[in-house]
């Protein structure tokens, strides 16, 4: 009897061993994505602060400090966040909302309290940086799977120490200002902890990295901190992130226009 168990046991692990060599590339990336975005999501909602670090080549640093909170809508199909500067004063009352979703191209608005009204961000606009940062207005957006191809490249050790990771390459299916991105997914909890971003021309024009991940409600991991450097001006940004709440009951009201302005 325990032979036959043994049996049993080596020939599913021969089983699964051949469907994963069966698997093409392309179907493994697909594959290895989709896994790290369900252990991501689920959560409901949540609510974040957070502190922006700008730090130019030269080593002179500025700070600004946020709120965010997002909302998942048809079972994580769809995201809405809300990121709302409140210090320091020059830029109080600045907001940025999101609206992602699975099968279309994202939309977003930025609230200027200096002129009192919302401006969506279309087009090329998508790729301006961030109220003077290094991130993107698309850098803010939940980077759900759909929105990408995946190719699996190979297994290697993280950029940032943190074990091993899973390379993918994947490519945006909608308006971009990257051709190209490459991410590295870590083997043991499917967390992202790298992203290179690759433009137009085939350069690597800036690289994201992520660390201090903690596991919230035992099932979401979070990091701590987020630092995006641009490889082409020498400068980067630092995100911190801290007091993570979940299921605080937000509602879809809390993610308009009108709510952005309030």
């Amino acid at each position: 009897m325990i032979l036959r168990r043994l049996l049993f046991v080596i020939a599913m692990l021969a089983a699964g061993a051949g469907a994963a060599l069966a698997q093409t590339p392309e179907q493994r990336g697909q594959q290895i994505a989709a896994r790290a975005d369900a252990v991501a999501t689920g959560f409901g909602d949540l609510q974040v602060s957070g502190e922006m670090t700008l730090r130019t080549p030269t080593g002179a640093t500025s700070s600004r400090r946020f709120a965010m909170k997002t909302l998942e809508l048809g079972g994580g199909r769809e995201t809405r966040s809300l990121l709302v500067f409140d210090w320091p004063g020059d830029i109080r009352g600045t907001a940025l909302l999101t609206h992602a979703f699975d099968n279309r191209q994202d939309s977003q608005w930025l609230y200027l309290p200096s002129v009192g009204r919302v401006k969506k961000i279309t087009g090329g606009g998508r790729s301006g940086s961030f109220v003077g940062s290094e991130f993107a207005y698309e850098d803010m957006v939940e980077q759900d799977v759909a929105s990408f191809s995946h190719l699996w490249l190979r297994d290697e050790p993280c950029p940032n120490g943190a074990g091993r990771c899973h390379l993918l390459q994947r490519t945006p299916r909608y308006s971009s200002g990257y051709a190209q991105q490459l991410v590295w997914i870590d083997t043991a909890a499917l967390r992202y902890q790298a992203v290179a971003y690759f433009n137009r021309r085939g350069q690597r024009s800036k690289t994201l990295t992520m660390s201090g991940y903690r596991q919230y409600g035992g099932r979401y991991w979070r990091p701590a901190r987020m630092t995006m450097v641009n490889h082409l001006t020498g400068k980067s940004t630092i995100l911190e992130w801290s007091g993570y709440r979940f299921n605080t009951g937000l509602r879809p009201g809390d993610f308009t226009r009108e709510a952005m302005a309030r």
